[in-house]
């Protein structure tokens, strides 16, 4: 609607709207024997009634083009409008002299003239909504699987978009109290088994799946109804995927692998967060990872000061500012290109940078080749944690990332990140801020994780290997890991390591078998033995670990003994293998240096 119509036309049209509904008050007053002297009477009211309409409606800026044309807030302030207008006319009719006109015509009139403004608004929106519908003779016909807050959001991004892809023809929900409801004119036909029968009544070819956090059973079980009636199956992401936006649209994709696995469903404490990251200056190490990238997307949201982004891998930098700003140049002063194995170089970044918050997210995490390579565990993983640590004494809060390998390790990924932890607690018990680790499991879509391995081998024709038919881990997606860990941070105490909520432990067999089925292609599994340093399962709590919440209901407290830097210092790393291996269990084995508080 352009300006001139957005503000002539509303105004005419009531206008209008008075004229004839206080006709029809006069008309139902004498019973449709309506006499000459009667209209004569009416007129200097339907006047008066105009005049008030106009002036009281610049006055409250109902013709200024102030609100959207038929919007709730337009109705507000025409009820107002219309209220200050039929008061008017009472006073005007009660002082006049001529009882021509009843004095309740001025209310009747006022609702009659009321509910004929709405309805030229609900008149002109629905028409609207019609134009603005996906055409029947290009789009997709879908049902939606889900009636709850991500059905109705998408249900309306598919209904304003004409040049859409998709028109919604009914929705599918198996709550029975939601059965012949309508979703902004869309009706609940029935529940999940009805599906194939739906598909083929309503002609559809699509169902997406609208449960934006929903048990891995559900989503599989409604893939397999979908498929089995011959319709494409898409899903909306969850709700960790879908930090700065409502869901579209857009953001419908075919189901991933972490789809069928299940989604955590996480209640952020934003307050919380925002009280720590925002307006400070933080620095994430490790920034080009998997796991640090994600940090710097998600920290970005909480505006800090400043957000230095460190790593030695200059195209992963780059990577990772381009996610945040894609029109930014690696001359951004948030890049730092430096490795944590120079204490020098750390020390000099502190000092001239001066982060209030660090994330210490840089370290080596692939097992097995930890295993062959213990000196480079050392070197990185240990020493440089111990050089971050030593250079951030005077930060306000330290995070170390440690993972669920570190709970009675056996392998020297599973050494070097306890002795991480102990490192931490050792500086907490020395600084003045809050020093913490935070523990998970492993990480789908993180590179070289068990999906990337398992996606590579199926796309070169298989087989797929797997160690053990009974191996089981803990999974989780980047966005839940990451969103858990600022959530963490925002409550642990000095020299915690606070544990994540991983879920059940997933059954690797089962996770690669249902990738096999989203493969193009059948696909063999090879099962290889577990290698040096691999549990058949992991678990979330060492030895003497209990599992406290005090906090959060998806975030464990446990205690962690402090541990000496100069023992770690000792540690040589041009010896065999073996023995850096042996002198790192031996390290996790000893006993804290002082008793914790």
């Amino acid at each position: 609607m352009t300006d001139v119509k957005r503000r002539v036309l509303p105004a005419v049209l009531d206008c209008l709207s008075w004229v004839a509904g206080l006709y029809v008050a006069v008309l139902a007053r004498y019973e449709f024997d309506v006499e000459d002297r009667h209209l004569a009477a009416l007129a200097p009211i339907v006047v008066l009634a105009i005049a008030v309409q106009i002036v009281a409606g610049q006055v409250l800026r109902l013709y200024r083009g102030r609100h959207e044309f038929a919007s709730l807030e337009e109705v507000r302030v025409l009820i107002r409008v219309t209220g200050i207008t039929v008061a008017v006319l009472l006073v005007a009719d009660l002082w006049a002299s001529d009882a021509a006109v009843p004095a309740g015509a001025p209310v009747v009139g006022g609702i009659a003239a009321l509910v004929l403004m709405l309805g030229s608004r609900l008149a002109w929106r629905l028409r609207e909504q019609a134009k603005s519908r996906p055409d029947e003779r290009f789009a997709s016909r879908v049902l939606l699987f889900g009636a709850g807050a991500a059905g109705s959001h998408l249900l309306q991004s598919m209904l304003a978009d004409p040049k859409g892809h998709y028109l919604p023809i009914g929705v599918v929900d198996d709550d029975p109290g939601k059965r012949r409801l309508h979703l902004h004119g869309v009706p609940v036909l029935g529940k999940r088994e009805d599906i194939p029968a739906l598909v083929e009544r309503t002609g559809a070819t699509t169902v997406v799946f609208a449960v934006a956090n929903a048990e891995a059973e559900m989503v599989r079980a409604i893939r397999d109804i979908t498929t089995g009636a011959g319709a494409r199956f898409l899903v909306v992401p969850s709700v960790a995927e879908l930090l700065d936006h409502d869901l579209g649209v857009r953001d419908l994709r075919e189901v991933e692998i972490t789809d069928l696995l299940g989604r955590h469903q996480i209640d952020t404490d934003l307050d919380a967060i925002a009280g720590y990251l925002t307006g400070k200056r933080v620095l994430v190490t490790g920034a080009g990872g998997s796991i640090g990238s994600e940090l710097c997307r998600q920290i970005h949201r909480f505006r800090p000061a400043e957000l230095i982004m460190l790593d030695r891998d200059e195209s992963a930098l780059l990577a990772v500012l381009l996610s945040i700003d894609p029109r930014a140049q690696l001359t951004d002063p948030g890049l730092v290109l430096a490795s944590v194995r120079d204490p020098a170089r750390m020390r000099h970044i502190f000092q001239s940078r001066r982060p209030e918050v660090v994330f210490h997210a840089a370290a080596l995490k692939h097992l097995s080749l930890l295993q062959r390579y213990p000196g480079e565990a050392v070197e990185t993983n240990i020493w440089g944690t111990l050089a971050v640590l030593e250079a951030a004494g005077q930060v306000e809060r330290f995070v170390n990332i440690s993972t669920d390998k570190a709970a009675d390790p056996v392998s020297v990924l599973g050494y070097a990140k306890r002795i991480t932890e102990r490192l931490t607690a050792y500086q907490a018990r020395r600084s003045a801020g809050t020093f913490l680790s935070v523990r998970f499991g492993n990480v789908l879509g993180s590179r070289g994780s068990v999906l990337t391995t398992f996606a590579t081998q199926i796309a070169d024709g298989g087989p797929i290997t797997v160690t053990h038919p009974d191996v089981t881990r803990y999974l989780m997606t980047i966005q839940e890991a990451v969103q858990l860990v600022i959530q963490a941070a925002a409550i642990g105490r000095d020299g915690e390591a606070l544990v994540l909520e991983m879920g059940e432990p997933v059954r690797i067999a089962e996770l690669a078998r249902q990738m096999i089925q989203l493969a193009p292609h059948p696909v063999e599994i090879s099962y290889t033995g577990l290698r040096p340093g691999e549990k058949l399962a992991e678990v979330l709590f060492g030895a003497g670990e209990t599992d406290q919440r005090p906090f959060h209901p998806l975030i464990s407290h446990v205690e962690v003994p402090p541990l000496d830097p100069a023992l770690v210092r000792e540690l040589d790393v041009e010896t065999d293998p073996v023995e850096i291996a042996a002198a790192l269990a031996e390290l996790c084995a000893r006993r804290a240096l002082w008793p914790a508080a």
